[in-house]
């Protein structure tokens, strides 16, 4: 099934993109062609700030997608504030809720100490807030390699396998703190990578290719969607109070 948040996926195209392109490869292309020319002001412009910010995430997400989609830098309390969106049976933040969950982790991911020992639990909270109605994986790996570059670290994410990074961050949203992403990515971990642009082109799956699709779990006014929100909070804030 397609995603279609808006409604009008057969009169505006894929997510109301600036082609209206329907066809699901093409629109893969676009948003790959997008990514690639946006990458190096995306960087140029995170490197120059101290300390990362919800904005910058915002800012990030519209520099690599403004060539693809009007909406690009919006987040979802802005695009979509009424539906719940999940991926693989794991529901995503409220979109009220989005940027305490990016800014918790940009909080823990701005501490080059704690980025070291936990940048999947850092990629795991920057992966819950799911920002965007798309091209939420490339922007946070954006961000993600900036805050591990200042804490003098990189992944090395051409040699991770795609599906078993995803099983692990699956794992990840649904009982976070545990250290289940750390594990994954802990053989992955080398010295900071000098040029960005160039590490993050060699990760794999990058255009879209593989990796499950979000879908509309419901209505956030829905009792049963907002009693899984409810559940999901108290989860995540025992975690936090365990920490």
């Amino acid at each position: 099934m397609t995603f279609d948040p808006f409604g009008d996926f057969e009169a505006r195209g894929y997510l109301r993109n600036l082609a209206e392109e329907k066809d699901p490869a093409i629109v893969r292309r676009l948003e790959h062609a997008s990514f690639t020319t946006g990458i190096d002001d995306a960087f140029a412009a995170l490197q120059k700030k101290k300390t990362l910010t919800y904005a910058d995430v915002l800012i990030t997400h519209k520099t690599l997608f403004e060539a693809m989609y009007p909406w690009a830098g919006q987040d979802r309390l802005q695009t979509a504030p009424n539906i719940a969106v999940s991926r693989g049976g794991i529901l995503f933040a409220h979109p009220g809720y989005i940027q305490n969950a990016i800014e918790h982790a940009l909080k823990l991911g701005n501490d080059s100490n704690t980025m070291r020992e936990k940048p999947g639990e850092v990629m795991g909270y920057l992966a819950h807030g799911h920002p965007f109605l798309d091209g939420n994986g490339r922007t946070i790996m954006v961000v993600h390699s900036v805050l591990a570059q200042r804490a003098g670290f990189s992944i090395d994410w051409a040699s991770t396998d795609k599906p078993a990074y995803l099983q692990a961050l699956t794992k990840e949203l649904d009982d976070p703190g545990k250290g289940i992403l750390d594990k994954y990515l802990k053989s992955y971990i080398q010295s900071a990578a000098s040029n960005l642009k160039e590490h993050i082109a060699a990760a794999k799956g990058l255009d879209g290719s593989t990796g499950d699709a979000d879908t509309i779990r419901g209505s956030n006014d829905d009792p049963a969607v907002q009693a899984e929100y409810k559940q999901q909070q108290l989860k995540r804030n025992a975690q936090s109070r365990s920490a």
